[in-house]
């Protein structure tokens, strides 16, 4: 049986289990707000939450697509007590998502969030082209208008308590000195690019696709300021073997077989910008007809 870990109504699991269905495999979807007691049946052991229950050991590939496990952890008022009854309920959980990252799997509980500074030296070690880049808690060096500004823990989403909308942090450009020192800042040499290119990979393989986000001012920073009204031009894409080679091996260094990779091309070299093990795949699976989804579900 196949194990999802998941959020509620998240679209790229729904379609995944659309071709689940149509195979006729047999599939348990998990939530990450769920709570799961590890319980025991004739000296088997079983998860359970309110809503869901299955056995360790009939679980043959897991997908972690979001979230993770959550574990409800029993307290006694003897402190002496629960203070041992909380080092022995930490070794079972860890023994549960090691059997479970153990099965075939589509990334790990474990590997699937990633540091951004980490990446980006691996990369440069496995030979890749990546844009000058720097920690700062000023602007003193920074080159107004000829350097941009990231996150520096991948991709925030800003959520209003009292309203109906959030916000979303775009990589931008510095456009101005800041006389006040703030928190440590990812920034980077700002290339003029000719276009992007967002690459899916999974367990070795790679799909591509060319966005062409430089001529429009909304997009041509970053891509996901999406244009509505007139929307880039994105086509399928072959990137050359040797940056395939090159992803392949950076990947498994990083234990990660899926995840969503860009570049930026300019003129022959192709700058490495990031990976997302979570990343967004949908718009490229549909607009170049990969069917990525379908490859997903077979590979689980």
């Amino acid at each position: 049986m196949i194990l999802i870990i998941s959020q509620n109504n998240e679209a790229t699991t729904n379609e995944v289990i659309r071709y689940l269905m149509i195979m006729k495999k047999k599939f348990i979807r998990i939530h990450e707000d769920e709570v799961f007691e590890i319980r025991t049946h004739k000296k088997r052991i079983f998860l359970q939450s309110l809503t869901n229950r299955f056995f360790l050991d009939e679980i043959n590939s897991v997908w972690y697509r979001r979230g993770k496990l959550n574990f409800n952890r029993l307290k006694y008022s003897n402190p002496s007590i629960n203070l041992d009854m909380y080092e022995t309920q930490h070794w079972l959980e860890d023994y549960v998502r090691m059997t479970l990252e153990s099965k075939k799997h589509i990334n790990k509980e474990s590997t699937c969030h990633i540091n951004k500074l980490t990446v980006l030296e691996r990369a440069k070690d496995f030979g890749f082209d990546v844009p000058e880049y720097f920690l700062a808690e000023n602007t003193e060096e920074v080159e107004i208008n000829k350097t941009i500004v990231k996150t520096i823990g991948g991709n925030v989403m800003l959520e209003e308590i009292k309203k109906d909308y959030g916000g979303f942090m775009y990589t931008s450009i510095v456009e101005k000195e800041e006389k006040n020192d703030f928190f440590i800042t990812f920034f980077q040499e700002k290339i003029e690019k000719d276009f992007e290119i967002r690459t899916f990979y999974l367990n070795t393989k790679c799909w591509s696709m060319a966005i062409f986000s430089q001529n429009d001012q909304q997009t041509k920073i970053d891509f996901r300021k999406y244009n509505d009204k007139k929307p880039n031009r994105n086509v399928p894409y072959q990137l050359p073997k040797h940056i395939e080679e090159k992803i392949n091996l950076l990947m498994q260094s990083l234990d990660l077989n899926c995840g969503s990779i860009d570049f930026i091309k300019k003129e022959n070299k192709f700058y490495f910008l990031e990976i997302n093990p979570i990343g967004q795949f949908l718009g490229l699976s549909n607009i170049c007809n990969y069917q990525l989804e379908r490859k997903i579900a077979e590979y689980l």
